[in-house]
């Protein structure tokens, strides 16, 4: 009786942090982002102090500054700066040694992800080798004609539980589109394949496979 009592105790012992950990996980990240930026780039308490005399720290508001400084920048760019002028800073950031490999590649990576023109959104199957290892990446640039590699492309490796990845350049026959949206191929590949794929979406990908 007791032992039955203590199994069932820590089956839902178990059940229980498989519901718990990914929620309380996801939060403590989110949160601790938010706090981190927002401690770096809250001014209010160089400015203002509180009835003792020391600097007055308002939560929120480091963050609330980003946001609208990011979305007038934005404003600025889109309606007054026009195209010539965009031309004219390009050319002068990239004639400064260092600072222009640093802004183009920050520029390449974030616009990847939010710019008009997203690189990680076409979720791609690599065949590895001939004994049916593939891999999941997303293709990143279909012609590479202007540095002399016709028919090859380039596609990106997310690594497992990582922010890093690998860059590869294969044979277009050897890359096949995958029948799944970008953040379900993203969510495979960095949870190791642990998430990303729902039990029906893996019937359809089987059985589209084999017709």
């Amino acid at each position: 009786m007791l032992r039955k009592f203590f199994q069932q105790f820590f089956y839902y012992l178990i059940k229980g942090t498989l519901v718990v950990a990914p929620v309380a996980g996801a939060i403590f990240v989110i949160v601790w982002l938010v706090a981190t930026l927002d401690g770096a780039l809250n001014i209010t308490e160089h400015f203002l102090e509180d009835e003792t005399g020391h600097p007055l720290y308002i939560p929120g508001i480091g963050i609330l500054s980003v946001i609208l400084l990011l979305a007038l920048v934005g404003l600025i760019f889109t309606t007054l700066v026009t195209a010539p002028i965009r031309s004219w800073m390009t050319r002068t950031i990239n004639k400064i040694p260092l600072f222009n490999t640093l802004y183009s590649s920050i520029k390449d990576f974030t616009e990847a992800f939010v710019g008009d023109a997203k690189k990680f959104n076409e979720p791609v199957l690599v065949e590895v080798n001939n004994f049916g290892l593939k891999k999941v990446g997303f293709l990143t640039q279909k012609d590479l004609s202007s540095i002399g590699l016709e028919g090859e492309v380039i596609v990106y490796f997310p690594y497992s539980y990582s922010v890093a990845g690998q860059v590869a350049i294969i044979s277009a026959d050897k890359v096949h589109k995958l029948n799944m949206s970008a953040t379900d191929a993203m969510k495979l590949a960095v949870s190791g394949g642990v998430s990303g794929v729902e039990p029906s979406k893996r019937r359809d990908v089987l059985e589209k496979k084999q017709q």
